[in-house]
């Protein structure tokens, strides 16, 4: 499996693996950055996609889903990326979402508060901190 950058015509895969809709995901990746895991015979196979972006002085990550097993892997490109501009990653995840916490954990994040009710659930913030 490989990491490459989303372009459009991935919406609708990414929108199969996550909650928001294929126009969302189609905007969002001219909005932000978008990537996605891909089989590395099958560049067209998506298992999984984070977007993130840099506000507010943290890198966000704003839209995550897919194989349970990506998820580190995916977690891993906004984390680069703030280490290189020396930011901290903030996102927010559904206390429902166990496995997407799992690996936000395994990777360095640590629980920040809880954050707001979203679609009517409950969510907590996470943040990771590469100082």
């Amino acid at each position: 499996m490989q990491i490459r950058d989303a372009v459009e015509r991935d919406a609708p895969a990414m929108a199969s693996l996550g909650e928001a809709p294929e126009s969302v995901l189609r905007n969002l990746v001219h909005d932000r950055t978008v990537r996605v895991l891909v089989d590395g015979e099958d560049d067209e196979s998506i298992h999984g996609f984070v977007s993130f972006d840099a506000r507010e002085a943290a890198v966000h990550v704003t839209e995550f889903g897919g194989d349970r097993e990506g998820y580190e892997r995916l977690l891993e490109e906004p984390l680069r990326f703030a280490a290189r501009e020396g930011l901290p990653v903030e996102m927010l995840l559904g206390d429902a979402d166990e496995a997407m916490r799992r690996a936000a954990q395994a990777v360095g994040f640590t629980k920040s508060g809880p954050g707001p009710r979203f679609r009517g659930e409950t969510t907590r913030r996470y943040r990771f901190d590469p100082s």
